[in-house]
């Protein structure tokens, strides 16, 4: 697909139409007459109760090993095992295949203090296991919508990688509710870090296209029979959308007009929505989204060069100037620094993004402010990490640059990121392209031993849904609303302080937690129950 960074193809439909070209190879169409015919003779349906009596029995001979497979257990419902068996014992054994696999966790030494090997100990994963099986409803309508030729879906994502991610993966569930086939997204040029990439740039098509392809066709590009159609475009959704909305909204003009456009989709559609379509949205984020192999590839050897020192620990920090300036909150390190992002948000009172109403003081104590470097520092002291700790931090260009990272390395010296691990020449090839910087540090983080953001987000939620799915790998959640009058209390003393942290974190390590406890919970981030289950645990 070619780059169109100079024409503004985003905001002219028809120019995003016409732009691609339509190679789709078409089916032969089916002889109505002969089908009819076959229905009507009594051999076809002989030979279809013959078919029948022999998969009843090869599932009955089947049975004994699949009551042991991890994937299928409680507390997941099982369908049906007597219908389209064929088909999903296929689906199961691709999506096992798939199962995002990381480096291993490095053992505990013995001859470390009681608080590290408290720190540096896994959750307890309680026997969950990914476990991603639909429904029979689900199953028999999947290959008429996958087969559909009518309906078309476009969308344009818009903001950084993980924003991107969640927005490619509600495409993927509107184009099942629709019944439509799913056009490869269109990537907005990042206003910020302009940075121009396309999907296969950063993502693996081919793979994307196989692992959905039971679920929802996806194509390249329109073919030349809807090119010259005058698409239905809708350029904000409202929040939190069902999908009776999504269908009551577009279905009628979308069966007229055959192409719907949509942009702006960041959490536009519910978070809380049927059971098929949670494993839906796993799927495609947990086994059909996946890197581009060169990306993947360089992110692997970042990764694995901090893991050949030992275990570590991975931080997203976010200390950038525009993330104090979009949250209403100050850095803290300096005066200086504080009073720049005052200029800049009186200067630009339309990018705080929530709360205007709210002072910088009542934010932080709020819990709606990133950590800066000393409050990540404290945090992880007393939780009891090492000081000799190897820390890779993700994230971009802190505000103050490696001064505002002082606190945390006078603490923890041991500290990398991207640029000090990779090797001359390493990243030139992705100079200037914030999305695929963003991918590495994805990666680097996800294979880390201990992982905290020092903000929530995108990223963040990201990686805590994925260590999830890959077996509960330790996340620490920051409970910042409740301890950071404590980090303001002076008359604590460090063991107090310590006890005090601990104890509000018991619960925030990356154990399973319900994704159902709490309405609108992302299931990416919480995958628990609709997408792992327990096998063999009552």
């Amino acid at each position: 697909m070619a780059k169109h960074s100079k024409i503004p193809l985003i905001s002219i439909p028809a120019e995003v139409i016409s732009s691609v070209n339509g190679h789709l190879i078409w089916p032969r169409k089916v002889d109505r007459h002969a089908h009819t015919h076959a229905l009507c003779n009594s051999r076809f349906w002989l030979m279809a109760l013959m078919a029948f009596y022999a998969c009843v029995m090869m599932l009955h001979f089947a049975a004994p090993w699949q009551h042991g497979d991890a994937f299928l257990d409680s507390p997941c419902s099982l369908p049906n095992s007597a219908d389209h068996g064929i088909t999903r014992s296929t689906s199961r054994v691709l999506l096992s295949e798939t199962v995002p696999s990381l480096l291993p966790l490095h053992d505990i030494k013995p001859n470390i203090t009681e608080d590290e090997k408290r720190f540096w100990a896994q959750p307890d994963n309680l026997g969950y296991k990914p476990c991603v099986e639909f429904s029979s409803e689900y199953r028999q309508a999947s290959p008429g919508i996958v087969k559909g030729r009518r309906r078309y879906l476009m969308v344009v994502v818009s903001g950084g990688l993980n924003q991107q991610r969640n927005q490619i993966v509600d495409a993927v569930v509107i184009a099942r509710i629709l019944e439509a086939a799913l056009v490869i997204p269109v990537l907005q040029i990042n206003v910020i870090w302009e940075d121009e990439s396309e999907f296969s740039d950063i993502f693996d098509v081919k793979h994307f296209k196989k692992i959905l392809k039971d679920d929802v066709r996806i194509v390249s590009s329109l073919p030349s029979t809807h090119l010259m159609s005058r698409p239905v475009e809708e350029k904000i959704t409202p929040l939190n959308v069902s999908p009776r909305w999504i269908r009551s909204r577009y279905l009628r003009r979308l069966n007229k007009e055959g192409v719907l456009l949509l942009r702006g989709l960041d959490s536009r559609l519910s978070k809380d929505l049927p059971s098929d379509l949670q494993k839906l949205r796993c799927k495609v984020a947990f086994h059909a989204i996946r890197f581009a192999a060169p990306i993947q590839e360089l992110g692997n050897r970042l990764a694995k060069r901090m893991w050949k020192g030992g275990p570590y620990i991975a931080l997203h920090l976010r200390l950038e100037k525009d993330v104090w300036v979009r949250t209403g909150c100050l850095p803290g390190s300096s005066s200086e620094y504080d009073q720049i992002i005052q200029r800049e948000r009186r200067s630009h009172p339309a990018l705080l993004t929530s709360r205007s109403n709210m002072t910088y003081t009542e934010r932080k104590l709020a819990g709606l402010c990133p950590l800066n470097a000393m409050e990540v520092a404290r945090l992880l002291k007393a939780l009891g990490a090492p000081s000799n700790s190897r820390i890779y931090w993700a994230g971009g260009e802190p505000l103050g640059g490696k001064k505002a990272l002082e606190p945390l390395m006078k603490r923890f010296p041991n500290l990398y990121n991207k640029q000090s691990l990779a090797l001359a020449g390493e990243l030139e090839p992705l100079a200037n392209r914030a999305s695929l910087l963003a991918a590495i540090d994805y990666i680097v983080a996800l294979n880390s031993d201990v992982f905290m953001a020092s903000h929530g987000g995108n990223m963040g939620r990201a990686i805590q849904g994925h260590r999830a799915y890959a077996g509960h790998r330790k996340h620490i959640i920051p409970n910042k609303r409740q301890m950071l009058p404590h980090f303001l209390d002076k008359t604590l003393g460090e063991e107090d302080f310590h006890n005090i942290v601990r104890h509000l974190h018991n619960e925030s390590l990356g154990q399973p937690v319900f994704r159902t406890e709490k309405s609108g919970r992302d299931v990416v981030a919480y995958p628990v129950p609709e997408c792992m289950c327990r096998n063999n645990v009552p």
